[in-house]
């Protein structure tokens, strides 16, 4: 995650130019099908939009509830 993080960031600050860019503490990480790469891509498309009707706080917490992950809501935010 390191690596991404840090390759990311060069990106965001030299190709976009971007030099308030910051990724937050930690991180979160699902695994996708195959078949489900599609909706994933179109999600990730309109996150901008989608998350104007839904808080990504609330998503976040309703993913890891459906998928019955264990996690302590102290170290989410």
């Amino acid at each position: 995650m390191r690596e991404i993080k840090t390759a990311s960031s060069r990106w965001v600050h030299e190709e976009r130019q971007l030099p308030r860019f910051a990724w937050q503490e930690g991180y979160g990480a699902f695994t996708v099908s195959r078949s489900n790469v599609a909706a994933v891509q179109r999600y990730i498309a309109t996150q901008v939009e989608h998350h104007k009707k839904r808080a990504f706080q609330e998503e976040y917490l309703d993913l890891l509830h459906k998928h019955e992950i264990q996690f302590d809501e102290r170290f989410l935010w």
